[in-house]
């Protein structure tokens, strides 16, 4: 009779995860995130927020410039699709510290 190892669905498993370790030197991923954090000013983004004493809080543009500068070295263009990848993928949750942003900021991203 055949032996099989067993297994169980009911199993939990904790598992942590570090995002700043998720991204390793020599890597675009973090050549990216270093250009965008230490090299670029992207201040002139801070115009188009007018959220200071209402609103909701915004997502960084940093955050928002890394993962769909990554995306798109990946082939991937659909803000819905990079929005899927920052909920599955732990590179893109790496670079977007796991902020999970929907769909539409990405999008004005793209059309600002």
């Amino acid at each position: 009779m055949v032996k099989y190892k067993n297994y169980s669905y009911d199993q939990g498993v904790f598992l942590p995860v570090y995002f700043d370790r998720q991204i390793l030197p020599g890597t675009f991923e973090y050549s990216l995130n270093h250009l965008i954090d230490n090299e670029l000013d992207i201040a002139f983004f801070d115009k188009r927020y007018k959220n200071d004493e209402t609103g909701a809080p915004a997502y960084d543009p940093k955050i928002l410039l890394k993962i769909v500068l990554f995306a798109y070295s990946r082939g991937i263009t659909s803000s819905r699709k990079i929005a899927q990848c920052c909920e599955e993928n732990i590179t893109f949750m790496a670079l977007s510290a796991n902020t999970r942003p929907h769909f539409q900021p990405l999008l004005i991203l793209y059309l600002t």
